[in-house]
């Protein structure tokens, strides 16, 4: 269910991108990328989407350093950079965070610079709520799929560096893009969503067509490097690990190829539902799904990991009592306000890891097989 809100999130950002450059039909869009992913994943399987991946990752690197750069050339430096920035209330403070004024969602523009309020303090609950988005990294089937396809053991120290080393580079420029964009087009950036046009905007205002073309071309990079992934993990997972495993014990090759293609036409179905079903930003939808994993996968990869006597009664508890408190957090308990707006990673990451340890120990502890291949883990070299 989550993959598939994550794959819905993906196709909100193709139909943002084709709107905003073609000034196309957002729902045409959508759907007609949504056709062109889901053909080569069917066609190519795992292998084809590895390969993409590696392509289209280098493409997002590049331009998201580039744009970057030039960005940072043509503002005047950290300088004027920080000079502008300091203008808006609170904004450049690292405990504090400026607050547009707005009027039914669009921020109010005076004398050509937009207008925020007088800014507030981050609060403690804010602060624990941000921290809580790394929790998910945990439980992230698409990253951990990439570690569990690598040939050799010994090949997994350099490519966990090169996955940090990468991830830092992706996201600081990220973040310098949108606090550089926010310098040289204040008054571009009035909405939620069209704040997430920044680097559209900087693309086409720096380089020449063909050049930004290519630039804009890495945010298609990036999500169907994403769309894939979560159409692949989802189809796999529903073929081998249900459907085979435990519906059907004598399935053939064939038949879990054709429920695998099935199920990935389904997901591609629902998530161009979630993207056509109204104008929600990229970064909250992501931000749900997110949580529905990382709280569903993550308790449980800790505890395989780090202590045996996780038993497999605990860990279907924990899968299911984290997804579902995902939900009931969100779109219940959140709702009361205070100490309760937390975000829902946290609080269903919490009760996961209660549920799998209060179960594990009312179970029957595993077998000695299991508990020898786990210390046989344990002391294996990466």
């Amino acid at each position: 269910m989550f993959f598939s809100i994550y794959v819905g999130a993906q196709f909100v950002t193709f139909g943002k991108l084709f709107s905003y450059i073609f000034n196309t039909n957002v729902a045409v869009m959508v759907v007609l990328v949504a056709f062109v992913v889901t053909f080569y994943t069917l066609l190519g399987g795992f292998r084809a989407v590895g390969r993409n991946n590696l392509i289209q990752g280098l493409l997002m690197g590049a331009a998201l350093v580039l744009v970057l750069v030039i960005a940072f050339l043509r503002s005047g430096g950290i300088g004027e950079i920080t000079t502008k920035l300091s203008g808006f209330p609170r904004f450049t403070d690292f405990f504090g965070i400026a607050i547009p004024d707005t009027l039914a969602g669009v921020q109010r523009v005076a004398n050509a610079a937009p207008v925020f309020g007088p800014g507030a303090h981050y609060g403690f609950l804010t602060i624990i709520s941000t921290m809580a988005w790394g929790l998910g990294y945990f439980g992230m089937p698409q990253v951990l799929l990439r570690f569990m396809a690598i040939e050799k053991t010994s090949m997994i120290r350099p490519s966990r560096r090169i996955a940090v080393i990468w991830c830092f580079a992706a996201l600081f420029s990220a973040v310098g893009i949108g606090l550089i964009g926010r310098a040289l087009m204040p008054t571009a950036l009035n909405t939620a969503n069209n704040s997430e046009n920044i680097f559209i905007l900087l693309s086409m205002d720096f380089f020449p067509p063909l050049l930004a073309g290519i630039v804009i071309s890495s945010i298609l990079a990036a999500s169907m490097s994403s769309a894939d992934s979560y159409m692949l993990i989802v189809s796999s997972s529903l073929a081998n690990d249900i459907y085979r495993n435990v519906l059907k014990n004598d399935a053939t090759d064939s038949q879990v190829l054709w429920v695998g293609r099935i199920t990935m036409i389904l997901v591609t179905i629902f998530g161009v539902v979630v993207a056509l079903s109204g104008s929600q930003s990229i970064f909250r939808v992501v931000s749900y799904a997110w949580a529905g994993l990382g709280a569903a996968f993550g308790p449980l990869v800790l505890f395989s990991l780090f202590w045996k006597r996780t038993t497999l009664p605990a860990a279907v508890a924990g899968m299911v009592s984290g997804g579902v408190m995902v939900v009931v957090w969100k779109n219940m308990i959140a709702r009361l306000g205070g100490v309760f707006a937390v975000y829902e990673l946290l609080p269903a990451f919490v009760i996961s890891c209660v549920v799998i340890v209060l179960v594990s120990l009312v179970t029957e502890k595993p077998s000695a097989q299991i508990m020898k291949e786990f210390d046989a883990a344990k002391i294996t070299e990466f």
